[in-house]
């Protein structure tokens, strides 16, 4: 039976132009990749790493090629484009990632994370470490987008910060970036 909210609300999205992604500030060539073992590029994103209503919750295993010479530091921000608002929903916000690794291993944004040095902004609901895809039923596919951004200093950033924080510690420090979509739909 279809949710009746979901379906009041299915055509009301943030949409891409909202994603960090497109912030005129941070702006720069993709010029590396972003991969997962888990899914493809704009594919569903398979169960074990939905969020915990229907999923366990656990982060994908994250792989990239070389970001661009000069970066310092990795910063990952995972945004649903679809959630039903004016803003896109923060499902994962890490910075302190080491560029000189090839990837997350798998619920690496975990909170607190096993990975030395990622720490955690705040995402849905002021929650900290990875929020797995978990969309209204019935609203319709979702879009998350994985952004992988590289900087070419460590961010001077408070505590729990948030996505705007990051947004305005970043602007004109960005020298690469790298995207991976997922999708999920519960009908």
């Amino acid at each position: 039976m279809p949710n009746l909210i979901g379906r009041a609300l299915r055509n009301r999205r943030a949409g891409q132009d909202t994603l960090a992604w497109a912030d005129l500030d941070l702006q720069a060539p993709e010029n590396f990749t972003l991969t997962s073992p888990a899914f493809d590029q704009g594919t569903p994103i398979p169960e074990r790493h939905r969020g915990h209503i229907i999923g366990a919750n656990v982060s994908p295993a994250l792989a990239w090629s070389a970001p661009p010479i000069g970066t310092a530091e990795l910063l990952l921000i995972v945004q649903d484009a679809d959630a039903p608002g004016r803003r896109p929903a923060t499902h994962a916000l890490a910075r302190g990632i080491d560029p000189a690794g090839a990837g997350l291993p798998e619920n690496a944004l975990a909170n607190p994370s096993p990975i030395d040095g990622l720490t955690h902004g705040k995402g849905p609901l002021g929650r900290l470490g990875y929020a797995g895809p978990a969309p209204i039923p019935s609203h319709g596919p979702h879009s998350y987008v994985f952004q992988l951004f590289a900087l070419d200093r460590r961010p001077d950033l408070p505590e729990k910060f948030t996505v705007a924080a990051a947004a305005r510690a970043m602007a004109g420090h960005v020298l690469g970036r790298a995207r991976l979509d997922g999708t999920y739909e519960i009908r």
